[in-house]
């Protein structure tokens, strides 16, 4: 499994063309250790980013044609810019926001889970692998295919912001993967 990523296999296509992968890596590292690294998906990638800032300004300025020249140019300018402006602020700070990441590293010694926050500190938990399982509450959960990892007198929510089936997809993978780091 030594960087696979969701299921680049099925070659889906996403969005303009990109492959439509799971938001989710497993790597290996030097040291012998399995890593998961999870991150929110992005409907809208930096291309289209570009892409939709210049054809939102293209439309919003086709009606100043007609008024060039003229003081009512001059009024709806600094209203059509501002509301460019505020455009790409908001869609920054959702990339800001969406700058999550939750690293699960697995070594036959411990299981550690670390989320890297955009605006708060880094979470992280510990366990003995052997004593750590992972449980899918497709029902009954704070949201459908509730995915965790429990281990000693905690249990972790691992993949938040992932979507249901993500998680459903998740979950074998995670279970594979632990039952290696415990021998």
């Amino acid at each position: 499994m030594h960087g696979k990523r969701g299921n680049l296999a099925l070659g889906k296509r996403g969005w303009w063309g990109y492959p439509a992968t799971m938001p989710y890596e497993w790597t290996d590292t030097p040291q012998g250790a399995r890593r998961l690294s999870l991150w929110p998906y992005r409907s809208l990638p930096r291309r289209g980013f570009v892409v939709f800032i210049g054809a939102t300004a293209a439309l919003i300025a086709l009606p100043l044609v007609a008024v060039l020249g003229s003081v009512v140019f001059w009024g709806l300018l600094p209203f059509l810019a501002g509301t460019i402006a505020a455009i790409w602020y908001f869609l920054q700070r959702s990339y800001r926001d969406g700058e999550i990441l939750e690293e699960l590293e697995i070594t036959p010694e411990r299981v550690t889970l670390t989320r890297h926050n955009p605006r708060s500190p880094n979470q992280s938990w510990q366990a003995n692998p052997y004593w750590v399982t992972v449980e899918i509450h497709a029902r009954g959960g704070p949201v459908e295919n509730y995915l965790t990892l429990k281990g000693g007198d905690r249990e972790v929510e691992i993949g938040a912001f992932l979507s249901a089936p993500e998680r459903a997809e998740l979950h074998p993978d995670l279970i594979a993967a632990l039952r290696v780091g415990q021998g």
